[in-house]
């Protein structure tokens, strides 16, 4: 499973600037394996929407991972929810510590709001929260990542 995560991530820079690159260099980038663990062992995420006049909203989230798909517990008419059935495209950032230690995955991809009985029983036992009455559905399609010489992923 953690090849998806490495060949996604191998894609997204392969069509990213030159700019990008240079920020990320290879030699910083998260293998696939240490991509799923880092993932795995995380639990929230800053998640960047759309609001309806074009500013940004950001807010933390938790979130469960299944391959490269994300699924978000939230409540239904949240802004974030409001928002991506306006503009269904959803920005993650899961980060850990501070320089020279730190360790940044980005993910982003289109984004849908889904009706909690047609969320994956595995996922929906994995949030253990009787406030979720929607779930937010992120399929990855361009992955970042970055670790210090330092940090340990």
């Amino acid at each position: 499973m953690s090849e998806l995560l490495g060949d996604l991530q191998d894609r997204s820079f392969a069509g990213a600037t030159p700019a990008t690159g240079i920020s990320y260099p290879p030699e910083r980038r998260l293998g696939a394996a240490q991509l799923a663990s880092y993932l795995d062992r995380r639990k929230f995420a800053v998640v960047g929407s759309a609001r309806a006049d074009g500013r940004p909203h950001a807010a933390m989230s938790l979130y469960v991972r299944r391959g490269t798909t994300f699924w978000l517990p939230t409540m239904a008419g949240s802004v974030r929810e409001r928002n991506l059935r306006r503009t269904p495209w959803l920005t993650m950032v899961i980060a850990e510590s501070d320089h020279p230690v730190h360790i940044a995955v980005i993910a982003e991809g289109p984004a849908e709001v889904i009706a909690p009985e047609q969320v994956p029983a595995d996922v929906r036992a994995a949030v253990s929260a009787d406030w979720v009455s929607a779930w937010i559905r992120v399929t990855a399609e361009r992955m970042l990542s970055y670790a210090d010489e330092n940090a340990v992923p």
